[in-house]
Formats: structure tokens, sequence, C-alpha cells
């Protein structure tokens, strides 16, 4: 079930529930995927409505930021948890410890990649990576041969970090040809390897994870969250008191 959060929908329910459909869809070998929805993702498909239609066609939109996931209570009056790729990536992967799943990466940088192979070699030996592909910056992508890597080796979920928006555009233009199922999870891989250090739990709790990646890298984030959180709190009173 999805609810309309200002302009993307998003699924509604805990991550337990999502986690055994998921693995219904993997078994049934079903053509999917997965988007983590944060207020970066919802302005982004705010202003762009071929974006907004890309997100809004994923199997599941889940709530990534603690934000779209207290949205509900104020527009629909119903507590929603978080689900947020961060957390999602590991304990998916147990669960496909557990399931013998095949997993690939489409994205990140090389160094990244050989320490997430290093990471699941130490933490889950038991799980196959399939393919670990980081597509050429500033150049041509060959997705043919990536989606057939993928297929030829019955790969059954496959993790995009591309970042938004590139991740999501991606997994909608190419989820029909690929036999497994796609997860946009954004930057969850350097924090999975501990190259970016995440915020404290109880920071996370008040949703202020934003604030602590913007003293990470202030240069690269402060527009970016200037401009979305702003326009975020805007159209977000905006929408609360329409329904008021």
């Amino acid at each position: 079930m999805k609810k309309r959060i200002i302009s993307i929908d998003i699924n509604q329910g805990s991550k337990a529930f999502y986690e055994n459909e998921i693995i219904n869809l993997i078994e049934k070998k079903v053509n999917s995927y997965v988007c983590f929805s944060n207020v970066h993702m919802l302005v982004e498909a705010y202003d762009n409505s071929d974006f907004a239609k890309v997100v809004n066609e994923a199997t599941f939109a889940f709530p990534d930021g603690v934000p779209i996931a207290k949205s509900f209570k104020f527009l629909y009056k119903t507590n929603q948890p978080r689900i947020a790729g961060m957390d999602f990536l590991p304990d998916f992967i147990k669960i496909c410890e557990a399931k013998k799943y095949r997993i690939a990466v489409v994205g990140s940088t090389d160094p990244v990649l050989i320490k997430f192979k290093d990471k699941i070699e130490q933490d889950f030996p038991s799980v196959i990576i399939t393919a670990l592909i980081s597509p050429p910056f500033g150049k041509t992508w060959n997705n043919e041969k990536y989606i057939k890597e993928i297929n030829e080796t019955n790969t059954d979920a496959v993790f995009v970090a591309l970042g938004c928006p590139k991740q999501e555009k991606w997994m909608h233009e190419y989820y029909m040809q690929t036999k497994a199922i796609l997860f946009g999870i954004g930057g969850a891989l350097p924090t999975y390897v501990g190259d970016v250090k995440r915020a404290p739990v109880l920071i996370q709790k008040y949703g202020l994870e934003w604030l602590y990646r913007l003293f990470q890298e202030p240069k690269r984030m402060a527009k970016r969250y200037f401009y979305t959180n702003s326009k975020f709190l805007f159209l977000f009173l905006k929408t609360w008191m329409s329904k008021k």
C-alpha cells in the first residue's frame, strides 16, 4: 500500500513485512526495483514530472528519510517507521546468506567495491558476489554487457549505487531486462565499508543525519541541503495546511 507524500507515492508498512514481499518477488523471478526515498528524491520528483514517474512506478518506494516517515503522521494520522537504505543493505545481505541468494553491485568506485568484496568475504563468506561493476565516469556505459553479466550469473539481487536521480532512472530503464531485483542504495556503500562515518543513533532518530553529513562534506552538500530542505519544508506545510 502506498500513500502520496507531496510528489511521490511511498510504501506504508514495516521493514519485516517488505523483506518478506521482496523474498517472494525473488523466488518468483518478478522483474522489480526498489527506491529508498528521502527529501532530496521528493524534491527532485516535484521539480521533474518525468522523474516523479520513475519513482512512482517503482515496485516499492520506502521512506528512507525521517521527514518522509514522519509525514505519514501529519498527513494521514498513522505511524510509519523509517526504512533506510543504510540499514536495509546489511540486513538484506544477511537474508541473502540465509537464502543462498547471489548479489551484484552496479555503481560506486573500484576502491569501494574492493572493500565491499573484502567485507562480504569476511562477514558473510557463503554469499556469492556475481559482479562488481563500476561504470566509467564521463563515458558511455555498456549496459547490455552489464545486464548480460548479471543475468548469466543467475544474480538474485543487485545493489545500484549511482546516486539519485541517476540510479532510479537506470533501474527504471533496465529493470525489465534484468532477471534480478534492483535496489537503489545511493551512498550506503561507503558507509557500509567504513569510508564514511554514519551519524550517531540519536542524531538519526531526530532526523538530523543530513546535518551530520553537512559537517562532513560542507562544500559539496551545503547548496543541495539548503535548497531541498527549504523547499521540502515549504511544500510540506502547504500540503499539511490544505489537508487541515
